[in-house]
C-alpha cells in the first residue's frame, strides 16, 4: 500500500480561497492532513502494528508505553477520518488497527515485539490508562467497520485489557474521564455491568465538583485552568453523550460547552495561534477540539464559518511553522522542537493527541461547518476585553495586530495536597500574562511577566494564586490576585510578606499595579514584561508610572517557544514594608505604536490606593486595596 502525503508535511490540496478566504482550508485539507500524519507514523509500526515506535526522546513511562501511545493516539485520527466518511477508508487504516489490536492484546505485559503494557494505577504504570481511552473511543466511533468485524476472542481480549482502566486508580484530575470513556465503549457494545456504571458515575460526580462556572472546569481539585478544558474535560463527556444519544446529558454538558466557547473562542490570534498557556502544549492544534465539538453538537455561540476559521487557522498555523518535520511526523515542541515546552510524560508519540482536533470530521461533508463560507475569528473583529471571574482570567485582544493576551490571576499548577514551595513553580502557569505571539521563558532564565521580591539575594517564585476578583466595563476590564512569595533557598517564606496584583486592560495597554506587603529591610522588587526575539516584529515595553527607580532590559538566552533568544523590559526598586508599584505594559505588532509613556499618568498613589489618568479621553482608573475595588470612567465609576 502506498503511503499518502509528501516528505516533510502532509500532502494537501490547493487552497480554496472562495470557500475559505482566511485559511484556504476545506474539509478535504483536513482529510489529507489526517492521512499524511497517519502515513508517516505508520512507517514506524512493529510488524503486526500493535506499537508505533516513533523516533525521539522517550517519556518517563518507557518506550513500550510510548509505542502504545503511538498506536492509540493515531487511532483517534483514523477513527474520526473514517467515521466522518461513513466508513470509507481508501488507505485501509482500520485494517492496520484491527491487526494491531489483535497482536497487542494477545499477551499484555509480555516483553516481546507486539504486546501492550498492562494498565495499572497511575503512580505505578498509569500511562496505558490514558491510551485506553483513545483505543476505546476509536473502537466506538468505528464499530461497524472495525469492532464488529473482529473475531470474538479478539473482542474478549481487548475488553479484558480495557477493563484494567476501570479497575485501577487514575491521577486525581481529568484522568477519571479515561475509565469513563472506556466504560462508555464497553456499555455501547453490550459489555456493561455494575463496574462500568460505577466508573461513569464516579467521573461525572467529580466533574460536577470541578466545575467553577462560565464554562470552565478546574483540572482536579486545585485551580489549574488550561487547554485540558477543551481537549479533555469538555470533549470526553460531551462526545459520549452525543454518541449515546443521551439528550438530557448532552443539554446539560452542552450548555457548559457553549458558555466555555464564548470565552475560549477568543483565545486564538489573528494568525491562528492558540494561547500559549498551560501544560501539554505539544498537542498543538488539539486546542481547537472544543470548537469542533461545539460545531458538531450545535452547542456553540460561534457561527459555522467562524468555527472553521478557528480550526483551520490553528491547523495551518502549525503546519506552516515546522511542527511536522522532514520525516512527516509531528515532533515534540511548539513550532519545531522546543525542549522547554515539554513535560516528563511527553514521548515521541505524545503530539498525536493533536488528533482530537479531527473530531470535526464527524460532521459530514454537507454540514455547515464545512459548507459555510469562512468568517473572521472573534479576535479579528474589534478590540475585546473579557473578564472571567470564575477561573480568574482576563482576556485582551487587539484587532490591529491580531494578538490575544491572557492575564492570569487564577490558574496555577499547585496541587491541593502540596506545600507552597518555590520548587513547584511552573512557568506555564506562574506568569502574570501569556499571549498568542509569545511564550514564557525557560526555568533557567529570568521569568517574563513576573513580579519578584528579592530577599538576601534570593528571588521569589509565584506558586499558589489566590484570585481576588475580575470585572469589566465598556472597553476595559480587570483581574486581581494575591500570592505569597516563595523562595527556593533559605527560609521558604518570609513572615508577613505578600503580593497583591491587579491588571487593568484597555486597548493594547496593560496597567499593572502590585502592592507588596511586609517586605523586610534590604528587599528589592523586579518586574518584567513580555519576552520577544530580536527578529520578531513585536514591541514589548514596560513604562514605570510609580514606585520604580530602575529601568532596563533583561536577556533570556534560552529563548521561548517562539524565538531561540529573547529579551524583555525590566523595572527595579527597593522595597520595605508596604509599597505600591505601578507600570504600563505593552505588547504590540502595530507598525508605529504611540509611546506607552504618553498613554497614562499617575494622579495619586499611597500604600492603599492608586489613581491613574488616561491621556486619550481623560478617564480615571482607581484601584483600592483595603478592601479591593477597581473603578474606571470619567468619574471612576465602578465596573
Amino acid at each position: 500500500m502506498s503511503i499518502p502525503g509528501l516528505p516533510g508535511r502532509p500532502g494537501l490540496p490547493e487552497d480554496n480561497r472562495e470557500l475559505s478566504p482566511y485559511t484556504g482550508y476545506t474539509r478535504a485539507h483536513w482529510e489529507a492532513a489526517a492521512d499524511g500524519l497517519l502515513g508517516a507514523a505508520w512507517q514506524w509500526a512493529t510488524p503486526r502494528g500493535a506499537l508505533l515506535d516513533l523516533p525521539g526522546r522517550p517519556s518517563a513511562s518507557g518506550v513500550r508505553s510510548d509505542g502504545l501511545e503511538g498506536y492509540a493516539r493515531t487511532l483517534l485520527a483514523a477513527a474520526f477520518r473514517v467515521a466522518g466518511a461513513e466508513g470509507k477508508d481508501p488507505h485501509g487504516w482500520l485494517d492496520r488497527y484491527a491487526e494491531g489490536l489483535a497482536a497487542g492484546t494477545r499477551t499484555p505485559g509480555r516483553d516481546d515485539t507486539e504486546s501492550w503494557p498492562v494498565i495499572l494505577d497511575h503512580h505505578v504504570q498509569g500511562q496505558p490508562m490514558v491510551e485506553s481511552a483513545s483505543v476505546a473511543l476509536g473502537l466506538r466511533l468505528t464499530r461497524p467497520w472495525l469492532w464488529d468485524r473482529l473475531d470474538t476472542d479478539v473482542q474478549d481480549r481487548a475488553a479484558r485489557w480495557l477493563r484494567g482502566a476501570i479497575r485501577h486508580v487514575p491521577a486525581p484530575n481529568n484522568w477519571y474521564l479515561f475509565p469513563y470513556t472506556v466504560a462508555g465503549f464497553l456499555e455501547s457494545v453490550g459489555r456493561g455491568d455494575a463496574e462500568t456504571a460505577r466508573a461513569r458515575e464516579r467521573a461525572l460526580a467529580l466533574l460536577e465538583t470541578w466545575y467553577r462556572g462560565q464554562g470552565w472546569y478546574a483540572d482536579g481539585d486545585g485551580r489549574a485552568f488550561d487547554h485540558y478544558n477543551g481537549w479533555a474535560l469538555h470533549l470526553y463527556p460531551t462526545l459520549d453523550a452525543q454518541l449515546a444519544g443521551d439528550v438530557r446529558q448532552l443539554d446539560h454538558l452542552g450548555a457548559r460547552l457553549h458558555e466555555h466557547l464564548e470565552s475560549f473562542g477568543l483565545l486564538f490570534g489573528g494568525d491562528g495561534a492558540p494561547i500559549h498557556f498551560g501544560r501539554s502544549l505539544t498537542y498543538r492544534f488539539a486546542a481547537g477540539a472544543s470548537v469542533a465539538l461545539g460545531a458538531l453538537t450545535g452547542h456553540t455561540p460561534l457561527s459555522p464559518g467562524a468555527s472553521r476559521r478557528i480550526l483551520s487557522g490553528s491547523l495551518r498555523y502549525f503546519l506552516d511553522r515546522g511542527s511536522v518535520g522532514a520525516d512527516g511526523l509531528l515532533g515534540l515542541g511548539w513550532h519545531g522542537p522546543h525542549e522547554a515546552t515539554l513535560q516528563s510524560y511527553s514521548g515521541p508519540a505524545s503530539p498525536y493527541w493533536a488528533s482530537k482536533a479531527f473530531v470535526g470530521l464527524l460532521a459530514p461533508a454537507g454540514h455547515p461547518l464545512w459548507t459555510a463560507t469562512e468568517e473572521s475569528a472573534p479576535s479579528e473583529r474589534h478590540d475585546r476585553i473579557l473578564a472571567l471571574p470564575a477561573p480568574g482570567l482576563l482576556i485582551q485582544s487587539t484587532h490591529a495586530d491580531g494578538i490575544v493576551r491572557l492575564h492570569n490571576h487564577g490558574s496555577d499548577h499547585a496541587r491541593p495536597h502540596e506545600a507552597e514551595a518555590a520548587a513547584h513553580e511552573d512557568p506555564l502557569y506562574a506568569r502574570h500574562a501569556y499571549s498568542t505571539r509569545t511564550g514564557p521563558t525557560a526555568r533557567g532564565n529570568t521569568a517574563d511577566n513576573h513580579l519578584t521580591v528579592e530577599v538576601a539575594g534570593v528571588r521569589s517564585a509565584r506558586c499558589r494564586i489566590r484570585p481576588l476578583g475580575a470585572g469589566q466595563g465598556d472597553g476595559w476590564g480587570w483581574a486581581a490576585s494575591r500570592h505569597t512569595p516563595a523562595f527556593v533557598s533559605g527560609p521558604p517564606m518570609v513572615p508577613g510578606l505578600g503580593v497583591e496584583s491587579v491588571t487593568v486592560a484597555r486597548g493594547r495597554h496593560e496597567l499593572r499595579v502590585h502592592r507588596v506587603v511586609g517586605a523586610p529591610h534590604g528587599a528589592r522588587v523586579t518586574h518584567t514584561g513580555w519576552a520577544t526575539g530580536p527578529e520578531e516584529p513585536l514591541l514589548s515595553a514596560l513604562h514605570p508610572l510609580h514606585g520604580w527607580s530602575g529601568q532596563g532590559e533583561q536577556r533570556a538566552p534560552q529563548g521561548t517557544a517562539f524565538t531561540r533568544w529573547a529579551r524583555m523590559p525590566r523595572l527595579t526598586a527597593d522595597a520595605e514594608g508596604t509599597a505600591v508599584y505601578v507600570a504600563l505594559a505593552t505588547l504590540t505588532a502595530e507598525p508605529a505604536p504611540a509611546p506607552s509613556a504618553d498613554a497614562a499618568t499617575v494622579v495619586s498613589a499611597t500604600g492603599d490606593t492608586v489613581e491613574v489618568r488616561w491621556t486619550d479621553d481623560g478617564s480615571l482608573t482607581r484601584i483600592a486595596f483595603a478592601p479591593l475595588t477597581v473603578e474606571h470612567g470619567r468619574t471612576a465609576e465602578p465596573g
